[in-house]
């Protein structure tokens, strides 16, 4: 695909076949879009062939005025100057990964009595540091429970070297008030090692320590202490119990990333020494990724690449295949010093843990759509594409499913600004139309449900979303017409050309008035999300129908056939099939079947 813009014939004429970067730059010289590539002729053909798989691939191109070329010695040196590029420039069409933040360390003081506190930024002061954590949600789950097993302080200096009395935390057993002097030095010394210990992830040495000096404490009849130090390992074995991995002592990140219409995220599982530290959800902007594949080299590169004091495991576990994941591991491992494997295909725990992660990111997407401060943007949204005075309250969205015409379910979901209302959800059994007529299903669901509500006096929706192009919304139309229903704005939801998430044709009351929303508009993903959900409803509901009907004999809604006749009908013709090809008087000749019966069993299998 040319443009009239660039010359991509000429171009690619003289594109040397080197590795490199390459940057398109729109006609004002906006710069549009940072890449890499192993071959920069090669890769750069893709963009400009005749037909472009990618929807939004064709609109980056679109808009190309002129490409500049930066030539590395090979891959991973592109990589490297794609990331650092990328990061500087912030391009409208790459994936962005907002992570300015730097990542949390806990510090252990160097004082008399040190104390143990949440550090961000550079390691000014004097210290020891562990980590870095993945948030500081995991450091403050370590740190509590620190708390309560050694009771080592976690007040600031400037609150420690004021007291004159212990504090709040030494009243509920979570400090010994070193404060005050209420502990001798070498007790809180023992207490600072076994923390040590813990945060170096050598737990298991710490249990074995703290069971031998509970049994010493036994045997001098000392109960107290022997009771106070069981506590100690109990809380530790309920730690060990939740963290540690099954035959896994290493250092580990699992990575997984979930694309849906409306967003993507990026699930981080952090490992050290065997023990789960933590997890972080991320939800970069995605331009010309669309798949999760391409989602995940793109986010893996930058998160750590873009960073160099992030720490890096000696194994990524990531949730997809991809070509780039041989020259991703070489560039990492040259910034950060040492070698760094990329698997995709793993067993046992790590299997386990890698399902755990692409859960957590699906999961960590609907929530975020489901959010119900975005929710109400997105209706906000919705309100100013379609001209509203103002947000709709109520949406409906209708969807039809079938199998080749067998066991038609129709499909109404209600969303309203809090997000989807699945009390309100519905599902219609389409009877009496010919078979796979999605049109005449669409006619009897929207009548069925909206006949019904006038006359019950019920609820109708603001506006009535419909899956399909023109014709369903014509059908909508005439159903309207004919209940004289005006108070309710049809929405037809037509997939467009490509069938891709993002280019949908909108159709507002009648087929002669179109809007087409951009594929990053709220308006235009809270009607992807509710066709969507709409969809994945119908095919629930056509399923367990079909499910139902495959369990049910045929026999079984015919009048005076109880379950003897049937088995005697079954037996006599060795099975349903014969039995469907039988005459009224072969049908007749089985035993306890009069020629009356036999007529009302032909006319139903028929």
């Amino acid at each position: 695909m040319t443009t009239a813009l660039f010359d991509a014939s000429a171009f690619l004429q003289s594109c040397t076949q080197h590795p490199g970067v390459y940057r398109m730059f729109s006609a004002e010289q906006q710069l549009l879009y940072i890449g890499k590539a192993k071959n920069l002729k090669n890769r750069l053909s893709s963009y400009f062939k005749t037909t472009v798989n990618a929807p939004k691939t064709a609109a980056l191109v679109a808009k190309i005025a002129s490409i500049e070329l930066t030539i590395t010695a090979n891959e991973t040196e592109a990589l490297l100057l794609e990331q650092t590029l990328i990061k500087q420039w912030r391009p409208p069409y790459n994936i962005l990964l907002r992570d300015d933040k730097s990542y949390p360390y806990i510090i252990l003081s160097h004082s008399d009595f040190p104390r143990l506190g949440i550090h961000r930024g550079t390691k000014k002061a004097q210290g020891r540091y562990f980590g870095p954590y993945p948030s500081s949600g995991a450091i403050r789950e370590s740190l509590s429970m620190l708390q309560k097993v050694f009771k080592v302080r976690q007040c600031e200096d400037s609150f420690y070297s004021n007291r004159s009395r212990p504090c709040l935390q030494y009243q509920i057993q979570r400090c010994k008030a070193p404060c005050v002097g209420l502990v001798d030095p070498e007790e809180y010394a023992e207490d600072v090692r076994m923390s040590v210990l813990f945060l170096e992830g050598r737990s298991n040495t710490l249990t074995d320590e703290l069971t031998l000096k509970m049994e010493q404490a036994s045997q001098a009849l000392e109960f107290e202490t022997a009771a106070g130090v069981r506590d100690q390992i109990s809380l530790l074995r309920r730690v060990q119990d939740q963290q540690t991995m099954e035959g896994g002592h290493g250092n580990v990140d699992i990575i997984a990333a979930y694309a849906s219409p409306g967003g993507a995220s990026v699930h981080v599982m952090s490992v050290r020494d065997g023990r789960v530290l933590g997890s972080n959800n991320f939800f970069p902007q995605v331009a010309i990724e669309e798949d999760s594949a391409d989602i995940l080299a793109a986010f893996t590169a930058q998160y750590y690449l873009g960073s160099h004091d992030r720490d890096v495991p000696n194994e990524l576990i990531v949730s997809s295949d991809h070509a780039d994941w041989p020259a991703i591991a070489a560039a990492i491992a040259q910034q950060c010093g040492h070698q760094v494997g990329i698997r995709y295909r793993v067993r046992g725990t790590r299997a386990r843990w890698q399902q755990l992660t692409m859960t957590n990111a699906e999961l960590a997407l609907q929530a975020r759509l489901a959010n119900r401060t975005q929710m109400a943007a997105r209706f906000q949204a919705l309100a100013t594409a379609l001209d509203l005075a103002q947000p709709p309250q109520h949406l409906e969205c209708f969807d039809i499913s079938h199998s080749s015409g067998e066991a038609t379910v129709a499909s109404c979901v209600v969303f309203g600004p809090e997000g989807p209302r699945k009390s309100d959800y519905r599902t219609y059994n389409i009877e009496g139309v010919t078979a796979g007529d999605d049109y005449a299903a669409m006619r009897q669901v929207l009548h069925r449900r909206l006949s019904s509500a006038l006359e019950n006096q019920g609820k109708l929706p603001d506006v009535l979303l419909v899956d399909g192009g023109k014709g369903q919304l014509n059908m909508a139309r005439e159903v309207f017409d004919e209940l004289g229903i005006t108070q309710i704005l049809l929405l037809g939801v037509a997939k467009g050309v490509t069938r891709k998430a993002g280019f949908e044709t909108l159709y507002i009351n009648d087929s002669a008035t179109e809007l087409n929303l951009p594929a990053h508009s709220p308006a235009l993903h809270l009607i992807q999300q509710i066709r969507d959900e709409a969809h994945r409803f119908a095919i629930t509901g056509h399923r367990a129908r079909r499910g139902k009907t495959r369990r049910t004999s045929t026999l079984e809604g015919i009048a005076g056939v109880g379950p003897k006749r049937r088995r005697e009908l079954l037996k006599y013709f060795g099975g349903l099939q014969e039995l469907k090809r039988a005459s009224v008087e072969e049908i007749a000749k089985t035993p306890g079947i009069s020629k009356t019966l036999a007529e009302s069993i032909y006319s139903a299998l028929r």
